[in-house]
């Protein structure tokens, strides 16, 4: 008898391996290897083995004739931006998010606006019917032409989509859908490749645009293979903090569109509301009698938001002073509390020092870099930053700056949130432009 091939795959990236291990070679997850039953190692062979005798379809390239995405309005203006327009008529787009951040509300009000004109298709694997009715009228969302379905069975599913009766189709979650062909528990490497895999097909072939919700792992990243973002068109991040009301969805993979977009959003009474202005949002409650206390305009994609840092200084007697960062990049700010530290003859080695971005935003662009030395330098000399002043630019080791890119949009949004003053490097010009060339400059600029 033929000695029968036994394969492993793992659990977490979806890798196939030859033999097990303890410890995935690809992604480094412990006990993730597990043996392939016989579907599996036969898919894999279907995978990899060559048909002869065919020969590829090919089409031109007519640069005269554009080929226009048609797509459908999700209703809400900032799902639009971040989308590009809106839901592409056959497209996959897979959002992932931490539970109860606010995923199946967002994707309601979706629901609930393109049901006014298309018909809709609503598939929950994890709630019955009866609860999504009451999350769409507690939203207001209630219209006659969203279906709603209850089934963890993909090839229902499939057939569904294939039946061309539906504009979009939810289907909330991937993890929890499986095929009775594929062996397997629902969530498992082969039940969430293949569901995919299914359902894709079934979407590009009615012409159907299709949402998938995905788990996500402690570590925020979407649960299941790496295979599952390489088969959809769109991967969207729906991002915040859930003891707080700011909301960001942003796409990190987009075939579509740009990836450069972001859409804020407020958790409120009535469901999730579009911001219309984020500056306003971040520094409305803004004091600026207290030291420490620096604004910054930050890019968000294509969207330049103003932002305030704000630091704390505080003598400690410890051996090991503590150094928080919320917000921003741990390492930038540990390296410029080095560079205040080094170049400018702080005594920062004794002291506590906390950095927070307000209103719960994220920013890891190097071009706050200035702002946030300003805000440390405020809090140490106890000296306040003048309220009309906004810095921006990178900060290096030997203390210099660097010009932070797209300079207009930032001056404009400063200019129209009432700043009347933007420091920072640069060969810029015009009213309220201070160009300095390194951190000293800069800090005596601002305190003389």
């Amino acid at each position: 008898m033929a000695k029968t091939k036994i394969q492993y795959g793992c659990s977490s990236c979806g890798n196939i391996f030859a033999k097990w291990h303890g410890k995935c070679p690809s992604c480094g997850e412990m006990n993730s290897i597990n043996e392939l039953n016989k579907r599996d190692a036969e898919l894999l062979e279907q995978e990899q083995s060559v048909k002869k005798g065919h020969v590829l379809q090919t089409t031109t390239l007519d640069l005269n004739k554009p080929l226009d995405v048609k797509r459908i309005d999700a209703g809400i203006a900032e799902v639009n931006r971040v989308l590009g327009g809106g839901f592409p008529y056959g497209a996959v787009i897979l959002i992932g998010g931490e539970p109860g951040i606010g995923k199946s509300t967002l994707l309601a009000q979706c629901c609930g606006a393109i049901g006014r004109k298309n018909d809709v298709l609503y598939v929950t694997a994890e709630e019955s019917v009866h609860q999504v009715q009451e999350r769409f009228q507690r939203l207001e969302c209630v219209t006659g032409k969203v279906h709603l379905a209850s089934s963890t069975d993909c090839d229902e599913i499939a057939n569904s989509i294939i039946s061309k009766k539906y504009k979009i189709a939810v289907v909330d979650s991937i993890q929890l859908v499986s095929l009775s062909s594929v062996d397997g528990l629902p969530g498992s490497v082969s039940q969430v490749r293949s569901c995919t895999a299914a359902l894709v097909e079934a979407a590009k072939q009615s012409g159907t645009a299709l949402v998938l919700v995905g788990h996500v792992t402690k570590d925020g990243q979407l649960a299941g293979p790496r295979m599952l973002e390489h088969l959809v068109d769109t991967v969207i991040n729906f991002e915040g903090d859930r003891y707080q009301e700011l909301r960001t969805l942003r796409a990190v993979k987009n075939r579509f569109g740009s990836t450069n977009e972001l859409g804020l959003f407020i958790m409120g009474s009535k469901g999730l509301e579009a911001v219309e202005d984020p500056s306003g949002l971040f520094i409305k409650d803004r004091d600026a009698t207290i030291p420490g206390s620096c604004i910054v305009p930050a890019l968000e994609g294509n969207r330049c938001v103003l932002v305030e840092i704000q630091a704390l200084v505080n003598t400690t007697d410890y051996p090991q002073p503590v150094r928080r960062v919320s917000g921003l990049d741990n390492n930038r700010v540990q390296m410029i509390i080095a560079v205040l530290s080094r170049r400018l003859h702080y005594k920062l080695g004794n002291c506590d020092i906390f950095v927070n971005v307000t209103g719960g935003a994220r920013v890891l662009e190097p071009s706050v870099d200035l702002g946030i030395a300003l805000a440390i330098a405020s809090a140490y000399t106890d000296t306040v930053i003048p309220p009309d002043v906004a810095a921006i630019g990178e900060i290096g080791l030997g203390g210099e700056l660097r010009p932070a890119t797209r300079y207009d949009a930032r001056s404009f949004e400063a200019r129209r949130m009432g700043f009347k003053k933007l420091i920072g490097p640069g060969k810029g010009s015009g009213r309220g432009r201070i160009v300095v060339s390194n951190l000293a400059d800069a800090i005596n600029e601002i305190f003389k």
